[in-house]
């Protein structure tokens, strides 16, 4: 631009020589871009809290289920014992005297078999709701993290839309959205 035109400045060019000349600048602005940054991270770490504890509790789940599993065939296995005692029994009352003690020896073998095979099922019928008790607790935490994530979404969105209505009180409802949101993650870590 030569010396001799005649210029006039705009009132944007004007607002931006001002905040250059004084250093200020708009800090609505800034502030609310610091707090969605702050939020953005939280909030992922957040999510990452979150999904970790969702697969720890399909984890439980799924040992549960296996637990179980193996607990009916070991109920399986004992009915089949009880069916061989009771053929035995059966066959100590209908052969020939000489022959009812070696039936009546199988009896009590299958006895002692059937008494180990309940146990060994009881255990794993345990650890299976042990499991189970594991998945559901993970489970509310997962929870938990989910409501803070969403919550501190929420406190994003109206970041954007304070930002772009320039509203101070929007601003405060990022503030108390984004700390409902962080108390949830405090509710989550304390496993509450």
């Amino acid at each position: 631009m030569s010396d001799d035109a005649f210029h006039v400045h705009g009132p944007h060019d004007h607002e931006l020589e001002h905040a250059a000349e004084h250093g200020g600048g708009d800090r609505f602005s800034g502030r609310i871009a610091v707090t969605t940054a702050i939020l953005a991270t939280v909030g992922a770490m957040f999510s990452y809290q979150g999904g970790a504890t969702q697969a720890t509790a399909q984890l439980a789940k799924n040992d549960a289920a296996i637990r179980k599993t193996e607990a009916a065939n070991q109920w399986n296995y004992y009915q089949a014992k009880s069916n061989k005692q009771n053929l035995s029994e059966l066959a100590a009352v209908l052969v020939a005297p000489e022959r009812q003690e070696g039936y009546r020896s199988e009896v009590t073998r299958y006895k002692g078999e059937k008494a180990e095979i309940q146990k060994a099922a009881e255990k794993l019928e345990a650890e299976s709701k042990t499991f189970d008790a594991q998945s559901e607790a993970l489970m509310h935490e997962h929870h938990r993290w989910a409501q803070a994530t969403t919550l501190l979404q929420i406190a994003i969105a109206l970041s954007a839309i304070a930002l772009l209505t320039r509203r101070n009180w929007l601003q405060w409802g990022v503030y108390g959205v984004a700390s409902l949101g962080a108390i949830l993650g405090v509710l989550a870590i304390a496993h509450v």
